[in-house]
């Protein structure tokens, strides 16, 4: 079962990176004037996508969403245990240890609401 929970993280984190980065470029542009450099990177990473249809559709909508579904459907699986949930969070710090997988997963999924969520009030804002 950890495994495929660490497979599952790892899946989730490398599906959500590139709204991430989007989202990472978003806020450095928005720091600084673009004549400077992490700015001016930032607003080419901010070009690339929005010169392409289909990075919308696919990097900003389809992967975050993927990772949203299987987020909650492995930690809907991981929490229907009550004694494992139980056992694991006594000891804090050795529940960090022993569930990262699952908390990477639980990180990642949260990353997709919110990414989705800023993609949605952008497209109903135009």
């Amino acid at each position: 079962m950890n495994t495929i929970k660490r497979t599952v993280a790892v899946t989730d984190l490398l599906l959500i990176s590139p709204a991430a980065l989007f989202m990472v470029a978003l806020l450095i542009r928005s720091l600084q004037p673009l004549q400077y450099e992490p700015a001016h990177t930032a607003q080419q990473v901010i070009m690339w996508y929005a010169g392409r249809m289909w990075t919308l559709w696919v990097l900003l909508i389809a992967l975050p969403l993927t990772v949203l579904i299987i987020g909650c459907a492995i930690l809907l699986r991981s929490w229907n245990n009550a004694l494992e949930v139980r056992q694991a969070a006594l000891p804090t710090i050795a529940a960090v240890r022993a569930d990262t997988a699952t908390l990477l997963i639980a990180a990642t999924t949260l990353a997709a609401v919110v990414f989705l969520a800023v993609v949605a009030v952008h497209m109903l804002m135009n």
